[in-house]
């Protein structure tokens, strides 16, 4: 099992862990990595785009000149899709890109996101973020203790006040419950800095 020091806010050792080797030692798979992550990313898109068809653009449907005898084009209606201000054809419409993906999949991508974080040295535990107020100053600072001046991923488990109100002003910090934690966050955020129950729920849950 890999073992990992457990630091407080002040960047001081107060003790170890033991990770799970299934969740946190696992086979880095890139495959997976990028399925979870385009998975992920098509389900945050809107799908709003739309055009218009020529039974939906502005324009009289006279047609415009008699079929034969003018010497020019047969033409039927000015909303054409040939003509300028006419209709789209085969344009964007509203649609959802969301798809399912296999829950052994995302939690295999989860698996590796978490693994090649701790193996480059960009993950660590904090025993609690216990903070004493919800300023955002002393949020920062604590942060700076941490060498955490990058992108920061903040996992915790359960509710905590003063963590949500101080962090949410940071620029570049997200924080998130252990249970919603995806792999295109793990991947995104430079640093990753989970609290020791956090690591110990994910340790069971993914396993």
């Amino acid at each position: 099992m890999p073992t990992v020091d457990v630091i407080n806010l002040e960047n001081q050792k107060v003790g170890s862990l033991e990770l799970a080797e299934t969740v946190f030692a696992a086979e880095v798979n890139e495959h997976l990595l990028y399925e979870s992550v385009r998975h992920y990313m098509a389900g945050q898109r809107r799908g709003t785009a739309s055009t218009k068809t020529r039974h939906e653009v502005a324009g009289s449907g006279k047609k415009l000149w008699k079929q034969k005898g003018t010497g020019r084009a047969r033409v039927g209606s000015i909303r054409s899709p040939l003509w300028r201000h006419g209709g789209t054809t085969h344009g964007p419409q509203p649609r959802d890109y969301s798809y399912r993906l296999n829950k052994k999949m995302i939690q295999g991508a989860l698996r590796s996101a978490l693994t090649a974080k701790l193996r480059d040295g960009e993950l660590r535990v904090v025993d609690t973020f216990n903070l004493v107020d919800a300023k955002t100053k002393n949020f920062a600072s604590k942060l700076g203790n941490l060498k955490a001046d990058n992108t920061v991923l903040l996992v915790e488990n359960g509710e905590n006040r003063n963590l949500t109100l101080s962090s949410r002003n940071v620029e570049g910090v997200k924080l998130v419950n252990s249970k919603d934690v995806t792999t295109y966050d793990v991947l995104k955020y430079k640093a990753v800095l989970i609290s020791k129950s956090a690591a110990e729920k994910l340790s069971e849950a993914l396993k």
